[in-house]
């Protein structure tokens, strides 16, 4: 594959923009450029569920008159990508399933409104897990999402394509969901920065049934791009009753500080999760960072509220899918079977009993609240695994399930239901060459102390240098 296209692909937001301003490259340019290579290299990877190549062309083009004009925007002219979960005016609303058919939306997202008023220009839809249920990169639909870093191994979901884009090199931005780990884990996955931001920061339109516990956030491969990305996408929104009423901050521009001082706790396995010995020893690794290089106060804890977090979670998970039941009779053998076997589990749960959990949920809510007030961050491993082949549910050193890929992802469902902000910060490769993230949590809106204390993070341990090696497809 052509060097320029790779570097183009591998370029940030910011110094596609540092070399528009001073005219080493063209929008038309970059944008023709990573599309090639996209045309390339996707059909081994299959991140892409539709390629927007024309519309792309023809932003850039606007993008390129606007510069000339001195008229550019915050994003002018910057790739980015958007979950297939997401309207994009004249495209199928998809979610990778037989079951429904989506709709040729007639309107932009609220999201993907804002990337576009601020110059950015849409490459594509990426792929997701059937209906965005599970942290398996595979649907009946497109199919399997490779792992950049392997082929036929996990790239984590639902936003599966768009870490997978991200790792590839198709684009510095891209926009991902998460409503069980669903950037987080994907970023892990494909050792890229991904953001959860605290709840109501994003809005999400229209908003979502998954009890105030789903999110839109960038995945990047640096933190300064992802925050960039949180500025546009940010502040309320009157179709999200839900959003926060504070406007976005300055983040990119207070992204330097430095964690000397700052108080971190580290559970390994928050009272409860199984780890793989050689995760634990990666994310233990990433610690010392922490408290060495950047000097913070790092106490190893053990929280109270880690082990009741199993049953909520996947009580909650199941009476989510539980509701697609009556798919079944007719769809059953065009859908995933371990997502069938989900909605078997979650099906016939009463409104009673929800409710009674759900004060459970609040009361588990309060003391991870509780906790965090004591601390500026909470740091865990992102996930108890590295990636796997992506057939399994489980890698095949775990126990076999139907289901269940809650069980190495202990570590993200609390902060979705918390409403905690949390990042997935790459923080190294096991010897098999697959990488590992480390989750920093941080206090509810403080949104930009997550950034702060990720890209203190990545200047002490870069990333963005390493690249998957990424063929064509024969």
């Amino acid at each position: 594959m052509n060097d320029l296209h790779a570097e183009m692909g591998y370029a940030t937001a910011l110094e596609l923009r540092e070399q528009y301003d001073r005219r080493a490259l063209s929008p038309v340019e970059a944008v023709s450029g990573i599309l090639q290579r996209i045309e390339a290299l996707d059909p081994a990877i299959n991140a892409f569920s539709a390629l927007m190549r024309d519309d792309a062309l023809a932003a850039a083009k606007e993008s390129e008159q606007r510069l000339r004009n001195g008229d550019a925007r915050q994003l002018e002219g910057v790739p980015v990508t958007i979950k297939d979960a997401f309207d994009v005016t004249g495209y199928e609303t998809a979610t990778c399933t037989h079951a429904v058919k989506g709709a040729i939306a007639g309107s932009d997202n609220v999201v993907v409104a804002r990337l576009r008023e601020a110059g950015a220009v849409i490459l594509g839809k990426t792929t997701m897990s059937e209906f965005g249920w599970s942290g398996i990169s595979r649907n009946p639909v497109t199919g399997v999402t490779h792992n950049p870093w392997k082929r036929d191994f996990n790239a984590g979901a639902s936003s599966a394509g768009a870490g997978a884009a991200a790792a590839a090199g198709f684009g510095p931005l891209h926009v991902g969901s998460d409503g069980a780990g669903s950037i987080r884990m994907p970023s892990h996955f494909c050792g890229v920065f991904g953001l959860k931001p605290t709840y109501g920061r994003v809005p999400y339109v229209p908003v979502s049934n998954n009890d105030y516990a789903t999110y839109i956030g960038p995945m990047t491969r640096t933190v300064a791009d992802a925050a960039l990305m949180l500025e546009v996408m940010a502040g309320p929104h009157p179709l999200d009753h839900t959003s926060c009423e504070a406007r976005p901050d300055a983040y990119l521009a207070k992204l330097r500080a430095s964690m000397k001082g700052k108080r971190i706790a580290f559970s390994p396995d928050l009272g409860h999760a199984r780890v793989d010995g050689e995760i634990a020893q990666i994310v233990e690794s990433a610690v010392k960072v922490l408290a060495g290089e950047l000097q913070a106060e790092v106490e190893n804890v053990t929280p109270s509220w880690g082990p009741l977090g199993p049953e909520l979670g996947r009580f909650f998970w199941t009476v989510l899918w539980g509701r697609r039941a009556g798919l079944l009779p007719e769809w059953e053998s065009r859908m995933g079977s371990d997502l069938v076997a989900c909605i078997r589990a979650g099906a016939n749960y009463s409104a009673t009993e929800f409710i009674n959990m759900r004060e459970r949920k609040f009361a588990y809510v309060a003391q991870i609240s509780s906790f965090l007030e004591d601390w500026d961050y909470l740091v865990t491993p992102v996930a108890s695994v590295a990636a796997f082949p992506v057939e399994r549910v489980r890698p095949e050193h775990w126990p076999e399930h139907d289901w269940d890929w809650l069980e190495w992802a202990e570590f993200l469902y609390p902060f979705n239901m918390s409403s905690h902000p949390a990042a997935s910060v790459p923080c190294g490769m096991t010897r098999a060459g697959l990488p590992v993230g480390l989750q920093i949590v941080g206090r509810r809106f403080d949104d930009l102390g997550v950034l702060q204390a990720a890209a203190a993070f990545e200047a002490a341990k870069p990333w963005r240098q390493l690249r998957p090696q990424v063929a064509a497809a024969a």
